[in-house]
């Protein structure tokens, strides 16, 4: 179609929404705001389905048949021009649920449709942008709603099921990527960005519930950018900018290793300082070991802070006037003082009441962390204490999508769940998404080439199969006229049959032929069908 067809055509689009408003008006004196909005939007999406269909179907790669050979688009693999061997019809949604429909040539070698490649078509019926969308809502919100969510701001109606099977794919692919980046880092050791001056770095886990009512940890790592401290009701408080994440559901020593392509891209090699805030887990610390093994490790206040007021509830009783007394002298001392004079009236404590055996382990947590629990030099170097950052990336992340009333997770599909989670909650949702659909082209592109090698054996397998068979150049002459004798019941079908030339007439089977058996399909019963037919 040239511009001049588009401008005849649009303008006669453009025309019918003009009029079709004004009569849909006359009809509806009494509209209120949001009616108006609806209708006019069903115009609009109809125009818009229409002008993208003829701006897609403008491609040169559109139609072979008529193209030079040299301007015909090449095959991947081998480089050879396409040929052209008819053309299918491909239907996807937009806006408010409008087809555009290409109908395009279908180019052979390795057999593909070039209009798709070019206009970077994914599989399904939707239109990239509707495949971003629908995505994007999934990992938000249950599939279900996001369904629901699709038709009501963009008017495209699909299944639950399709919404689960599209944002698991895409999850899939982007899990794959990040996987063979990290396979990349670790072969090529290239060189890592330069980090902030001060980088904060902090690991923990959280349960998501599994299908069959199993429990798992999901482990996430965050990044960030430590701030400046500021004073915030009475107490010093440093907070962090530029958070990202990265969750999975691995082994420690498995996570550690994925992460690389997180830490990887955020410099944490480079930076110039990294601080750990965590829990004190034991993997935690090898993942420190993994990353980052200079970084300043501190144990997160609140979890130091809930030892020692499990040893004094144990000692005085629970939330009784002496346990709190006690508790708030013993915690202002360990944040402004250091862990030196607190440890050693726990161990007093610990061993004036023998009789309570679980204050040794809960001491012995302490002791082996001594050197994590210098808080007033964390307050004096502006580091932060607390590990609230990956807690609320837990939520965020993790609890806030899987962890829903009534929701169990296929392990297989957590990952891929995650993965679209960390991308979106880092704000990293568009280059994602640009990777994701990249990688699913290729991947429906390596499908295509299967197929065609899997194809080219079978016709390979047949010829080997068949090379003593004599090759005919042409096929050989007809006679002029055959005739075939009637076979008699008792003589078997395959048989030779009398030829002439005098009798040039169609071949009518024998009376025993199975075709005599159904008059339904003899010449003349059906020729009395229509004719019966016509009557009606």
């Amino acid at each position: 179609m040239g511009t001049s067809d588009f401008d005849r055509e649009w303008e006669r689009l453009a025309e019918e929404v003009l009029s079709g408003m004004k009569e849909w008006r006359v009809q509806h004196p009494r509209a209120t705001l949001r009616e108006i909005e609806d209708a006019l939007d069903a115009r609009l999406n109809r125009m818009r389905a229409r002008m993208l269909e003829d701006l897609a179907l403008a491609s040169k790669v559109a139609e072979l048949g008529g193209a030079e050979r040299e301007a015909r688009p090449t095959c991947s693999n081998c480089g050879e021009g396409l040929v052209s061997r008819g053309k299918g019809e491909r239907s996807i949604q937009t806006n408010g649920g409008e087809e555009i429909r290409l109908k395009r040539s279908y180019g052979v070698c390795p057999k593909f449709f070039p209009l798709d490649e070019e206009l970077e078509l994914l599989s399904g019926s939707l239109t990239p942008r509707m495949q971003d969308d629908l995505t994007h809502l999934a990992i938000w919100m249950p599939f279900e709603q996001a369904r629901r969510m699709l038709k009501r701001m963009r008017g495209v109606e699909v299944s639950e099921a399709t919404v689960r099977r599209r944002t698991e794919s895409n999850g899939s692919a982007y899990v794959a990527l990040q996987e063979a980046e990290v396979g990349r880092i670790e072969e090529e050791l290239p060189e890592a960005p330069t980090g902030p001056e001060r980088q904060l770095l902090s690991v923990d886990g959280a349960s998501v519930p599994l299908v069959g009512g199993d429990w798992t940890e999901v482990k996430t790592l965050v990044v960030g950018v430590i701030g400046n401290p500021v004073i915030e009701g009475g107490e010093q408080k440093v907070h962090a900018s530029e958070i990202s994440y990265f969750s999975r559901l691995l082994g420690a020593e498995v996570f550690a290793r994925m992460a690389l392509v997180e830490t990887h891209r955020r410099g944490v090699e480079n930076a110039g300082q990294v601080i750990a805030v965590t829990d004190g887990a034991e993997w935690e610390q090898g993942f420190i070991d993994y990353h980052r093994a200079d970084a300043v490790r501190i144990l997160d206040f609140p979890h130091a802070a809930e030892y020692v007021s499990k040893i004094g509830t144990a000692v005085w009783g629970e939330e009784t006037p002496e346990t709190k007394e006690w508790l708030e002298n013993q915690l202002r001392c360990l944040k402004h003082k250091g862990p030196a004079q607190v440890l050693p009236e726990l161990r007093a404590l610990v061993e004036a009441h023998p009789e309570t055996p679980d204050m040794e382990g809960w001491l012995a947590y302490l002791e082996k962390r001594e050197p994590h629990m210098q808080y007033p030099t964390c307050q004096k170097q502006g580091w932060p204490m607390g590990s609230g950052a990956v807690e609320s990336g837990n939520k965020l992340v993790v609890e806030a999508r899987l962890k829903g009333s009534g929701m169990h997770w296929a392990r297989q599909n957590v990952n891929p769940m995650l993965g679209l989670r960390n991308a979106a909650c880092s704000d990293r949702w568009d280059e994602a998404w640009d990777q994701i659909s990249d990688h699913q082209m290729q991947q429906a592109q390596k499908r295509r080439q299967l197929r065609r090698e899997h194809h080219l054996a079978i016709v390979s397998k047949a010829l080997l199969n068949n090379s003593s068979l004599p090759i005919v150049d042409s096929p050989p002459p007809q006679p002029d006229a055959v005739q075939l004798t009637a076979v008699p019941a008792s003589t078997p079908l395959i048989e030779k049959v009398g030829v002439t030339d005098q009798h040039k007439q169609p071949w009518q089977p024998p009376a025993d032929h199975p075709w005599r058996r159904h008059p339904a399909c003899t010449p003349s019963r059906w020729n009395r069908s229509r004719s019966a037919d016509a009557e009606k």
